[in-house]
């Protein structure tokens, strides 16, 4: 080597060791090493949870999201979201002023490769609490956790100590079905603040697993034991030590635990719940204790939506929980009850709000519903619910979710579309695929429609049908049936528009019952635009799924026998349930079955460009123009990628999909005063198939809101 290579290769060592030193420097500053040799980079002492910063102990309340691990087109299990979206979302929650994300489950290497690189290059670091997931298939199965030689339990630990090797860059995952492989390399253990290991907890597997092992009393390990606990709660313990065991062991660092815990199985009495399964079980971990070697500690984490249980409407001492402006707010209240029976500090590790069309479940007092939301609104009632959330004394709030998951099903909805075709469409009647901030958009960069009355978007070729009244075009997309129509002298506050839909062959209406309306082939949808607070779209009574559901199928409304009948002229409302009857117990009240109109049209700006953007647009009307969005699922359609809908509910004696090759459309104008009946020509729409999903994302309304309301709580 010539003198000028020595003095490179010289100042290269150096640079080498400099930049070691000051690599050492920056994780003395970040990582805390006791007195006993045990680095960490947060604690828990007494109802305090800090995280050392800059050579010192802080703490701040924290703000921050969960992360679900799937994207459209993939379910969870396939960990399909790759590092480069890893990083710009972490840009994005960063810039929100957030400081923690929250994930459930190992995830592919790509995910601690883009902490780690987003870390790398940022001060002020985004932290992660990780949880340990159970196979939910198993506790159905066993519905014990000692059950099959402790098969659950095993799991759970090996779950956590593999967990620990990815966490510190030391695992190489084999393949397996449903979960994360490969080689991980990245030591990201200095980013992440807490365990949070779990699930929500089926109460029936709660009460299997005390049942089956009336023994399991006591526990007492290295860093827990137990005080008073039930054999549940000495399986959460069991499987807490050896994790926190595993990792001090293997790399001499332990970090602040907790168990994933929800209303349904807290330790409060509900005595107004009127579903007995929601009060139970209990799952107490203030009976999981540290021992004096966890230096720690423990934290508790709940997962606390406004909406249910039902008992949050109807505790009568939480309505007596008020705002300063009077209204009643029993989200604070249950809070505040939940927060007395802690010793330790307490994180809301899910809140949130879906900004969806449908609806599941209405909260009483406050309108902060499961669903029916507007996006902007989403913002400002997770504003209002990290507010209580902090004035209440909690260590920090997580707002559920990160990303809206396509993948999702709800509980009024899941009989109408098809399980495993879910993520490859948007389906806006289902609340669950929207509790994200950013949302997933159909259209690789744009969506075909956005309906604002302005018609850019649509050419000769969208067009059905024109005759001398009226010009009928549709699209359609991953999510919404698009119709536009141009009608002629149409006075939009006192005319009506129809349209006539046909989806399904050899049943529909051939007019309407007092024959205003004829249709050239039997139709099953009728929609009406009939002003601002009128317009709505409406079945065929004997395709009416809510009314096969609730009153053929289960009984629970009444019986119109006449809705049985093909081609009775008769059109419904159509409608979601909210709720079967309830009698509360504590008061004896009868609460009746409830449900609400999902067929009403709301008429607004559906442009997420526009100043007056309203994410609850079904339709615009602007200069004799009407664009209208219509959810696949209100048009009976199961899964638009393979043209599957709802086959004859009596002919199939139930819920069964069958393909459709076209649906058919038709339009007419119905001047005020008019006694003439109507003759609606429909015409085939055909729509083509796919198998993978286009999408763009879209930061909602409510992230901007967020990321102004976060700096509140700021450092």
């Amino acid at each position: 080597m010539g003198k000028k290579g020595m003095i490179i290769g010289i100042a290269l060592s150096l640079l080498v060791i400099g930049g070691g030193l000051f690599f050492m420097d920056q994780t003395e500053e970040t990582v805390y090493q006791s007195e006993n040799d045990l680095s960490y980079v947060a604690k828990v002492e007494g109802k305090e949870f800090y995280i050392y910063k800059d050579g010192e102990w802080t703490t701040t309340f924290l703000a921050g999201v969960n992360m679900g691990a799937a994207k459209p087109g993939t379910f969870p299990g396939e960990l399909a979201i790759t590092k480069d979206e890893y990083l710009r979302w972490f840009k994005q929650i960063k810039e929100m002023n957030a400081d923690v994300i929250r994930v459930y489950t190992i995830l592919k290497p790509d995910f601690y490769d883009a902490l780690y690189e987003f870390n790398l290059q940022n001060d002020d670091p985004l932290y992660l609490m990780h949880g340990v997931y159970l196979n939910e298939e198993g506790i159905a199965e066993l519905s014990d956790a000692y059950a099959e030689d402790e098969k659950i339990k095993k799991d759970f630990i090996k779950d956590a100590t593999n967990l620990v090797d990815v966490l510190h860059g030391q695992a190489n995952l084999p393949e397996k079905a449903g979960f994360a492989d490969g080689k991980y390399t990245k030591d990201i253990s200095k980013y992440v603040i807490g365990w949070i290991l779990g699930v929500e907890w089926d109460p029936y597997f709660v009460n299997q697993t005390n049942e089956a092992n009336p023994e399991m009393t006591a526990f007492e390990g290295d860093y827990l034991y137990t005080d008073g606990a039930s054999p549940f709660e000495v399986f959460l313990a069991e499987v807490g030590d050896a994790t926190l065991s595993y990792e001090v062991q293997e790399y001499q660092t332990m970090r602040p635990l907790s168990y994933t815990n929800w209303l349904t199985t807290d330790m409060l009495d509900h005595p107004n719940e009127p579903d007995g399964t929601e009060d139970m079980a209990v799952v107490n971990t203030e009976h999981i204790k540290g021992t004096d070697q966890l230096e720690t500690g423990l934290f508790a984490s709940y997962h606390v939506y406004p909406y249910y249980p039902e008992f949050l409407n109807h505790q009568p001492e939480y309505a007596e929980v008020k705002n300063e402006d009077g209204s009643i707010n029993t989200y604070k209240a249950y809070l505040r009850d939940l927060i007395k029976e802690h010793t330790v500090p307490v994180m809301v590790a899910e809140f949130g709000i879906p900004a969806s069309r449908g609806k599941a479940h209405e909260s009483l007092y406050s309108g902060f519903n499961q669903g029916g939301i507007e996006e902007t609104e989403q913002g400002e009632m997770l504003i209002d619910m990290m507010q209580d959330i902090h004035d209440e004394g909690y260590l920090g709030g997580l707002v559920f979710t990160w990303q809206d998951e396509w993948f999702k099903r709800t509980w009024n909805t899941l009989d109408f579309d098809l399980s495993d075709r879910r993520p490859y469409w948007s389906n806006p009647q289902t609340n669950e695929q929207h509790f994200g901030l950013l949302a997933f958009d159909p259209g690789k960069e744009k969506s075909v429609v956005y309906v604002d009355g302005n018609d850019s978007e649509w050419s000769e070729k969208d067009q059905l049908s024109k005759n001398e009244e009226n010009t009928l075009s549709v699209k359609s997309d991953e999510k919404y049936l698009y119709v536009k129509l141009e009608a002629k002298d149409f006075d939009f506050e006192k005319d009506q528009l129809v349209i006539a839909i046909d989806v399904k062959d050899e049943q529909g209406n051939s007019q309407t019952a007092d024959g205003s309306l004829i249709f050239s082939r039997p139709t099953d949808f009728l929609v009406k635009i009939n002003g601002a607070t009128g317009s709505s779209i409406m079945v065929d009574a004997y395709y009416d799924s809510y009314y096969y559901q609730y009153a053929e199928k289960l009984e629970a409304i009444e019986k119109q026998p006449a809705y049985t009948k093909k081609n009775s002229g008769l059109f419904n409302p159509m409608n979601h349930a909210l709720s079967a009857e309830l009698t509360l117990p504590q008061t004896n009240e009868v609460i009746p079955f409830s449900k609400y109109e999902t067929g009403a049209l709301v008429l607004g700006n559906g442009n997420p460009e526009h100043e007056e953007y309203n994410s609850l647009t079904d339709f615009a009307v602007k200069d004799g123009i009407v664009e209208i969005a219509l959810p696949w699922q209100l048009l009976n359609v199961m899964d638009p990628s393979t043209k599957q809908i709802i086959g004859d509910l009596y002919q199939n004696k139930g819920i069964e999909a069958v393909s459709v090759e076209n649906i058919y459309l038709g339009a007419a104008l119905v001047k005020k005063g008019s006694t003439e009946p109507n003759k609606i020509m429909l015409e085939p729409y055909l729509w083509e198939p796919w198998e993978l999903p286009t999408y763009h994302e879209r930061l909602k309304p409510s992230y901007y809101l967020l990321k102004e309301a976060f700096l509140e709580y700021d450092k």
